[in-house]
């Protein structure tokens, strides 16, 4: 029998469908339950691990109460976040939650409070921190091999958050603006918008790299794209005691980076006092350029080992050796990250500079 029991609950975002699989790939774990308020939308994960009948529900309580996990991932509209966190958390299990932390400061700090009164771990998984060249990259800054950190530039962003379901499976052009209409990503109730779905990823592995060093003000504006209530581009621009950082995303490249990088290219450009680093997704290398070393050469990217490869090995992980979270699914750099989101969208509402959100 498995080691270890996990559970799938809501399946508003496609990253269920590869969280599912970590698990499913995981030589000591099982899935033990899924559970959406759609059965439809459940049904490619059914098909892909194999899923009993007896193993799929539609109460959150029930899967909880029969299935007793010790790890559940949750995948709600942004907006619910925070509700999802406050009705699971009860059962006293481990939460890995699927980027980003939530809607606003306020929630965020409900799901921290909730998962405290239980003693178990909460997570934020930015699927952006397993990728070898930003591991790398933090290593490097860890090092000192540019000096002090005192710009981050971020640029990211896909063709559009319904053109690809779990797994990466591509979606036709027609299929996706029928779905527009319909979708949570285009819904601003719902925290739709290129904005909170790719600039936490940015600014918490952007505090990360700055070792937790927060903004002092923060400047973003965001496209108004006609017939939709969400943006589809936004930049933000974080003030620093050291300098300024940006933060860019985009739903509309060209091409999505994990089949051919668009221009920009997506990922980081991470200036030191001594040298720069580009970064950039999916790449198996680092350029860097120092002041030693005026000529830019590249690092290989570290290769990731057990049990730091992937999100679900590493909750599992902390859970077997009570080890605490660290890095960007840290909820403690989460926050930061929320604060200068918050801070970002009051900013591009009221069309002006804010100081940051406490």
């Amino acid at each position: 029998m498995a080691k270890w029991k996990v559970a799938g609950i809501n399946f508003d975002h496609f990253h269920m469908g590869d969280l599912l699989r970590e698990a499913f790939n995981h030589p000591d774990a099982e899935i033990v339950g899924i559970c959406d308020a759609d059965p439809k939308r459940m049904q490619g994960a059914i098909d892909n691990f194999g899923i009993a009948a007896n193993r799929v529900y539609t109460d959150p309580e029930r899967c909880l109460a029969e299935t007793k996990p010790d790890l559940v991932i949750l995948c709600p509209a942004t907006a619910e976040h925070a509700v999802w966190v406050e009705r699971v958390a009860p059962a006293g299990v481990n939460i890995l939650m699927e980027k980003p932390f939530a809607a606003s400061i306020a929630d965020a700090d409900r799901m921290i409070a909730a998962v405290q009164k239980t003693g178990k771990l909460l997570a934020v998984n930015w699927p952006l921190a397993w990728y070898r060249s930003h591991n790398t990259t933090k290593r490097l800054i860890d090092e000192g091999t540019i000096g002090d950190v005192i710009e981050v530039h971020f640029y990211d962003g896909n063709r559009g958050p319904l053109y690809h379901l779990a797994d990466k499976v591509e979606v036709s052009d027609e299929e996706v603006q029928a779905g527009k209409p319909h979708s949570w990503f285009y819904k601003k109730a719902s925290g739709g918008g290129s904005l909170l779905d790719y600039v936490g990823y940015g600014v918490t592995l952007g505090s990360w790299f700055m070792n937790g060093e927060k903004p002092i003000e923060v400047t973003c504006i965001m496209d108004e794209p006609q017939g939709l209530e969400v943006d589809e581009h936004s930049i933000t621009v974080c003030r620093y005691a050291k300098g300024l950082s940006k933060f860019e995303t985009r739903w509309g490249t060209f091409t999505d980076p994990w089949t051919t990088q668009p221009q920009p290219k997506c990922g980081f450009v991470i200036v030191g006092t001594a040298g720069t680093i580009a970064s950039y997704d999916y790449d198996d290398h680092v350029t860097v350029q120092t002041r030693a070393n005026r000529e830019q050469f590249t690092v290989p990217a570290d290769t990731l080992a057990a049990p730091r490869r992937a999100p679900v090995e590493y909750m599992l992980h902390l859970i077997a050796s009570g080890e605490k979270i660290s890095g960007p699914l840290d909820p403690k750099l989460s926050r930061i990250g929320q604060q200068i989101t918050d801070s970002a969208v009051l900013s591009a509402r009221e069309k002006r500079t804010v100081r940051l959100l406490p």
